[in-house]
């Protein structure tokens, strides 16, 4: 099966410092852009700088010391933010400006007061604009998941010609769903199939909970690029999952043949720095690098892990950069794990004494819910001098051996 590589676009530093209390200082969004260099991303969306004075500044910063990915500054269709964003990338190695301007009827209505034809018109002259400054031009049509296929094709095609190396398709609102976004994308690519020089990218919303199946959708119908955040940050619900798409093709690429070049022990140094920077802490249950994404409480998994971890794990964790499986013990547990963990502590004991530490322990769990090293230490340390009893009393008990003594 002949494999893909895809470009992997980064926005966390743009799209997801928009989710609400996620905004950097500039040496935070620096310390950030250091990780995701060593994460491997392609592109590193780095701000909107014309936003503030600071996320110019933060911009420019990132552009001037990370120099291996290609480092994108976000600008609406005209001249002040693409002049502003041009100015923030212009000493990045591999500059990008991302020009972006809405597309849907909704939009072109009540936000910008636009006809189609205006929208064309002014798409195509910010590009032209932006692609006088910079080689690598993307443009984004702001909600494209609800503009007409039609009319979305001809603005691509319209971008294309003005210059842009890159046009996104974004789920702005999280509104699509896979099939639709797949023929979105594959209509998109169509229009531009002379053009073998442009990527076709997605940037999806997870709103309903499909960003990763959306994103995976427009990949499967000839996207090339995927933009997405570490934690799968971003406004409202947030954008697709980058650790959630790296993975999903790396454990399946037998259903889905694409590489990037993401180093997937970093991705969860990655997602914790994020969370140390915004304070934004990842759901338990969050695939990959959730606090609970490798860590096993039910008796029969935990019996099935301990025999071998690819009964219940579909990638290692130190793949992704956790050190290693938990074994969680709570009213599910089973003796196995018990016994496992004991040992672990520095007690080994035989099944009947076991027996009496689980009795001891599932009545504690049943209360506490999960029970910790302390917790297991406090009753093995109170059955201690029973255990002793009952191992004096099954020696006085012993019977004599019918050969007699030597």
């Amino acid at each position: 099966m002949e494999r893909n590589r895809l470009t992997i676009f980064d926005t966390t530093l743009r799209d997801g410092e928009q989710s609400p209390g996620c905004s950097m200082r500039l040496d935070e969004k620096l310390r950030m852009a250091r990780q995701l260099d060593r994460l491997g991303v392609d592109v590193i969306e780095a701000g909107f700088p014309i936003a503030s004075d600071g996320d110019f500044e933060a911009v420019q910063a990132v552009a001037q010391e990370v120099r291996r990915p290609r480092i994108a500054g976000l600008a609406r269709a005209g001249y002040e933010d693409i002049e502003r964003a041009w100015q923030a990338v212009r000493h990045a190695e591999h500059p990008r400006i991302h020009v972006f301007l809405a597309t849907s009827d909704i939009h072109l209505h009540y936000k910008l007061r636009m006809t189609r034809e205006q929208c064309l018109q002014r798409a195509a002259e910010a590009v032209r604009l932006a692609r006088s400054l910079c080689a690598d031009v993307e443009f984004s049509p702001e909600d494209a998941t609800r503009t007409e296929v039609e009319f979305l094709c001809d603005v691509t095609q319209a971008v294309v010609e003005a210059g842009a190396t890159t046009v996104n398709i974004p789920d702005t609102v999280g509104y699509t769903v896979p099939r639709e976004m797949y023929r979105i994308i594959e209509a998109v690519c169509g229009r531009v199939r002379n053009h073998r020089d442009v990527t076709i990218s997605v940037h999806c919303h997870n709103d309903l909970g499909l960003a990763v199946a959306n994103s995976i959708a427009g990949i499967e119908a000839g996207a090339r690029q995927v933009e997405c955040t570490v934690n799968g940050i971003g406004e409202r619900a947030g954008n697709a999952s980058l650790e959630e798409i790296v993975m999903a093709m790396r454990v399946r690429s037998d259903q889905m043949p694409y590489d990037t070049g993401i180093q997937g022990e970093q991705l969860y140094p990655s997602s914790c720095l994020l969370t140390e920077i915004t304070g934004a802490f990842v759901q338990p249950n969050k695939a990959v690098v959730g606090r609970n994404a490798f860590a096993h409480e039910a008796g029969i998994h935990q019996d099935g892990v301990i025999k071998n971890p690819l009964t219940y794990e579909i990638m290692t964790p130190q793949s992704v950069g956790v050190p290693e499986s938990k074994l969680v013990l709570g009213k599910h547990s089973g003796r196995h794990a018990l016994g496992l963990k004991c040992q672990k502590l520095g007690y080994e004991f035989s099944r009947r004494d076991l027996d009496r530490i689980y009795k001891r322990f599932v009545a504690l769990a049943d209360q506490i819910k999960v029970v910790e090293d302390r917790h297991l230490l406090a009753i093995i340390q109170e059955e201690m001098p029973a255990l002793a009893a009952l191992k004096e009393m099954a020696k006085s008990h012993s019977v004599p051996s019918p050969l007699g003594t030597a």
